[in-house]
């Protein structure tokens, strides 16, 4: 089982399958920031695409509430999209709450018939789930957006919206980059779909 008790298999290539799409990965976790870096070498370790890591700020009774109000402020402050949720089933109200569409909550495990209506539950696993998000890509056009590309070895986000930046809950922390090793000068962040 994964951080939340979902299984992780196919779970990192799934989230490449996204970024090779050109959106951008952010993992949203009720842990409390005091773990990042349990959580972030788990995410390294099961293989998942770098992205922008948030979590609770400190113990707290309600981490759903937090995980809706982080993500709300990324599509008010930020104006990014949110074009798919996964989690447990205790993550659909976290992204009904956001407007989501049911068709667009993907929920691994056994369904739950009084979710049935507000999300896909996702019976056969995420690598099922995935075969079918590249076949559907495969027949809709041979070529996505570019990939936006972020620095090796960090799970944080340098893009390029201030708020992003500003944001507590946020870790980048696996490392500088490459050039910021090397004493030279950061890259500019990728402009990101919205």
């Amino acid at each position: 089982p994964g951080q939340s008790g979902v299984p992780s298999s196919g779970l990192g290539s799934l989230g490449r399958h996204w970024q090779d799409a050109g959106y951008m990965i952010v993992y949203v976790t009720g842990r409390p920031d005091m773990q990042k870096h349990r959580v972030v070498a788990w995410l390294a370790q099961h293989n998942f695409p770098h992205g922008a890591v948030s979590f609770c700020d400190g113990l707290t009774h309600d981490p759903l509430r937090q995980k809706a109000a982080f993500l709300q402020s990324l599509r008010t402050e930020a104006e990014l999209s949110i074009v798919a949720g996964y989690g447990s089933p205790k993550d659909v109200w976290v992204y009904s709450s956001l407007g989501l569409a049911p068709s667009h909550i993907y929920i691994v495990g056994r369904a739950v018939k009084k979710l049935s209506n507000q999300c896909q539950f996702l019976s056969e696993g995420y690598v099922a789930h995935l075969a079918q998000l590249e076949a559907a890509a495969l027949a809709q056009s041979p070529k996505g957006p570019p990939r936006p590309v972020l620095g090796k070895g960090t799970y944080g986000c340098p893009a390029p919206v201030d708020f992003l930046r500003k944001q507590s809950q946020l870790l980048r922390s696996r490392g500088s980059s490459q050039a910021e090793r090397d004493g030279g000068p950061v890259p500019a962040a990728p402009r990101l779909p919205r």
